[in-house]
């Protein structure tokens, strides 16, 4: 059994537990786990077939995101599209979210500016992560930057040690400079986190 200050904050228990997307979905609508729900204008759910293989996860809606209600619409999003037009993957075959769900900024004239979620922050959010995961049952988790491996794994920084998630871990340059961290699941790894989902 993994030590308990090991386990990811997506892998905590508790988390939601619900058997669909769609009433995940509902219930974070009126979440409160954490302060930045007072700010920003809405949660920001995942988006994406309930069947999709693979899941990206990001930190956080940004600005757009956060007017839309939609994940990757902003100028995230048309790098993640150009990122995987170039890898040959179809977006729609993919589900996107982020580890923390509503958009945590700095006001700055009339501008928001994107700030880092907190590690509480993110650990707070992960209520969402996990039932998400609990409901895909993905076969990949593309981990797109520190604070999304952070909420995947135990490890903040890529290289630190080996992913929890896999035996395998890779890392992909591209050539905007972006890094990934792929994270290849199974039944067995995920249900040593005592994270069982559906069979």
């Amino acid at each position: 059994m993994v030590p308990a200050s090991r386990i990811p904050p997506a892998f905590a228990q508790p988390h939601a537990e619900v058997p669909r997307l769609s009433a995940l979905r509902q219930e974070s609508e009126s979440c409160e786990r954490c302060d930045l729900y007072k700010n920003a204008t809405q949660t920001v759910f995942g988006e994406g077939a309930q069947a999709a293989r693979v899941l990206l996860v990001g930190e956080q809606p940004g600005d757009r995101e956060d007017i839309a209600g939609r994940p990757f619409v902003g100028p995230a999003g048309k790098l993640l599209d150009e990122c995987l037009h170039e890898a040959g993957v179809d977006r729609s075959l993919c589900y996107v979210t982020n580890a923390v769900k509503h958009f945590k900024f700095e006001p700055r004239g009339k501008r928001r500016i994107h700030a880092k979620p907190s590690a509480g922050e993110v650990q707070r959010c992960a209520w969402w992560l996990g039932g998400e995961l609990d409901v895909l049952q993905p076969d990949l988790v593309v981990a797109l930057g520190a604070t999304a491996l952070y909420s995947l794994t135990p490890f903040a920084i890529l290289g630190s040690g080996p992913a929890c998630l896999s035996a395998r871990k890779e890392r992909v340059n591209g050539t905007i400079g972006r890094e990934w961290a792929l994270l290849r699941t199974n039944r067995s790894e995920r249900n040593s986190y005592g994270h069982h989902g559906r069979q």
